[in-house]
């Protein structure tokens, strides 16, 4: 029954912005989101707490401010997907512009498919949908709801435009097959990981444990590395932007999976610092006592744990 509740929310939230005009979308989705930073008490103090330790030279009115903004923007995000994904494909490419798109042309051309990472920053989901419109569809790299009636909905949400969902089961043997035939699989990695083959690595000078699965699959297969952020834009417009691919450590290097992961999140977390109120600070990421750094290798046994989205 509670599925049932949920899938009928969601629905009928999405045959509302159907029909709203955008700006009511977006104002919408930001009182939701403001109402939840004064109800859910447990995700509030979680997002203060990561605030103070991260940005301890900041007030706690300021960290109070960056919260709000960060709920504010959470609940525009899932209004906006919502909205999005009814468009046709000139109304969403009509509400974006591109930056560094000649990055991720060149990264497909040298034919080893490319690998494109991002986290739980800005609007993640609404690039990969217009990724698949504007240069080719993807694979994304998810886990999935646990309603599943709901997650059937967002499969179709992230499919609109040509991309696959790549869920746990198998998800490696699937990532492998989609570089080999030259095309892209985009994976978040900023969720904190259990698995065996998860990497320690600093994230805001913390410790973080952290897929290692991205920098596994370029070192094997010399796929590049693309890091991609969503960003907003006056008039309800978005930025996608295509960052400089990542530079690998030599392959034969010590730790060089460990080496490679830094470096991906070292990007990340640029972005974050650079626009705080856009990442999920309600997320405990940082959690567990720190566990001596593995090397972050292809553990055939278990290569499907662990890969979060």
């Amino acid at each position: 029954m509670r599925h049932l509740v949920e899938y009928a929310a969601v629905a009928s939230a999405r045959a509302l912005v159907r029909v709203l005009p955008d700006a009511a979308v977006r104002a919408l989705g930001s009182a939701v989101g403001v109402l939840v930073y004064h109800v859910d008490r447990p995700h509030r103090r979680v997002a203060l707490a990561n605030l103070a330790q991260c940005f301890p030279g900041k007030s706690a009115a300021e960290h109070r401010t960056l919260a709000r903004r960060m709920f504010a923007h959470f609940g525009r995000l899932l209004f906006e997907i919502l909205k999005f994904t009814t468009l046709g494909p000139e109304q969403m490419l009509s509400r974006v512009e591109f930056e560094g798109r000649e990055r991720a042309e060149h990264a497909y051309a040298q034919g080893r498919g490319v690998l494109f990472f991002t986290g739980h920053f800005g609007f993640w989901e609404l690039q990969a949908i217009v990724h698949g419109l504007s240069l080719r569809p993807i694979g994304v790299l998810a886990r999935a709801l646990d309603n599943p009636r709901l997650n059937t909905l967002l499969e179709q949400m992230r499919g609109c435009t040509g991309n696959t969902v790549i869920y746990r089961e198998g998800a490696v043997r699937k990532m492998l097959r989609t570089l080999a035939g030259g095309q892209g699989v985009a994976m978040l990695i900023d969720q904190h990981m259990h698995s065996p083959d998860a990497i320690w690595v600093s994230f805001f000078q913390r410790p973080a444990a952290t897929t290692s699965t991205l920098a596994a699959l370029a070192l094997r297969t010399g796929a590049p590395v693309v890091p991609v952020f969503a960003l907003p834009l006056p008039g309800g417009r978005f930025r996608m932007v295509y960052e400089h691919p990542v530079e690998p450590p030599p392959s034969d290097a010590p730790d060089a999976v460990h080496e490679f992961t830094q470096r991906c999140t070292d990007v990340l977390e640029m972005y974050v610092r650079r626009h705080p109120e856009l990442w999920l600070w309600m997320h405990r990421r940082w959690r567990d006592a720190p566990a001596p750094v593995t090397r972050g290798m292809f553990p055939a046994a278990r290569a499907d744990e662990g890969l979060d989205g």
